[in-house]
């Protein structure tokens, strides 16, 4: 029992300060408060988190092996350049169409917001190798042994870890009504710039290895 609380707390402290950089996954979090409202914001990040503890689950699965079989990370690597690539040139151009929009009360679909999150953490491929690693170093200190509870355990850490920071920056922004149209109009040229960093970084790993 006292290895899963170790287990449960290193875990969600992992996932939580590798969210809370400026990022993809929070800066949409963020940005959908703003352009829709918080409830919407919430639903984003639980879809989220869904999709970090499926990923959580197979870096499991995968970070037996992962260490004698680094082809494949650098094929993960590879397919999150050509996403990179793709999402940086899709947000400028969103930023661009969207530079004299007004920001408009509509309807949105709750639902909608859930599998927004689900498919932009979906993308984010670096994920697997960074839970896979976690999985190795937990492992070799002895506080996962890859069994059943060890394994629930890590996933919701993960999720949890993840969940915390997003609400934190849905209910962070969305108090600060004053600035909420100036981030709205700026937020597509944030993530345009950090995809283009993601993608900077992941071309040097790729050609590291």
């Amino acid at each position: 029992m006292q290895h899963l609380l170790i287990l449960f707390f290193a875990t969600f402290s992992a996932a939580f300060m590798a969210t809370v950089p400026p990022g993809l996954l929070n800066v949409n979090a963020a940005k959908t408060s703003v352009e829709k409202n918080k409830l919407n914001g919430v639903v984003f990040s639980l879809g989220v988190s869904t999709m970090i503890m499926l990923q959580a689950t197979v870096a499991v699965f995968i970070s037996k092996f992962l260490h004698k079989n680094p082809e494949v990370v650098a094929v993960l690597l590879k397919i999150a350049i050509v996403v990179f690539a793709a999402l940086a040139v899709y947000f400028f151009m969103a930023a661009k169409s969207n530079k004299k929009k007004k920001i408009k009360e509509i309807k949105i679909s709750k639902r909608s917001s859930y599998f927004k999150g689900i498919f932009l953490a979906g993308v984010n491929l670096l994920t697997i190798p960074y839970y896979s690693g976690l999985n190795i170093m937990w492992n070799a200190s002895g506080w996962i042994k890859f069994q059943v509870w060890d394994i629930v355990t890590f996933v919701l850490a993960a999720g949890t870890g993840t969940f915390s920071v997003l609400y934190l920056y849905v209910f962070y922004f969305n108090k600060l009504e004053h600035k909420t149209h100036k981030f709205a109009k700026n937020a597509n040229y944030i993530l345009g710039f950090l995809m283009l960093l993601l993608l900077i970084i992941t071309i040097g790993r790729v050609y590291n290895t």
